[in-house]
């Protein structure tokens, strides 16, 4: 199964649950040149919308944070992983992690419909040196 897997840094902020939001964010971003590897947005209470990013350049991102006065949580660490869209793909990534008694605490994932996927593995800071070298890193 052709792959690649890597360490990514994430950031988050929390805005109000409302029309506009996450597309005021990522149009300003992207404005400033900061280009994501992935983004999510997930319910954080009854008003509450949190917005994750994954920037290509953590310098830039928080460059442009300080310079626009965004309010970001991180850098935190995760794991990125594309690969070729095979059944059972997904499992042996959680296989091998689990062998080693390293728990995912959260992932995210999409085929991207031309034969391939990316997956987002999130597991504690203290796993994840261990979780890099498990997956071949």
């Amino acid at each position: 199964m052709p792959h690649s897997i890597r360490q990514v840094a994430y950031f988050y902020t929390t805005v109000r649950d409302r029309p506009g939001k996450a597309y005021g964010l990522l149009s300003r971003l992207s404005a400033a040149g900061v280009n994501l590897l992935a983004f999510n947005a997930v319910p954080a209470g009854l008003e509450q919308t949190q917005l994750v990013l994954f920037p290509e350049d953590v310098e830039l991102l928080s460059q442009v944070a300080t310079e626009r006065n965004l309010e970001l949580a991180g850098p935190h660490h995760a794991l990125l992983i594309q690969g070729d869209d095979e059944l059972g793909a997904l499992a042996d990534i959680h296989r091998r992690l689990s062998d080693l008694g390293i728990n995912v605490s959260a992932a995210s994932g999409v085929a991207d419909g031309g034969g391939g996927y990316g997956y987002i593995v999130y597991v504690r800071a203290e796993d994840l040196p261990r979780a890099a070298e498990a997956l071949g890193i």
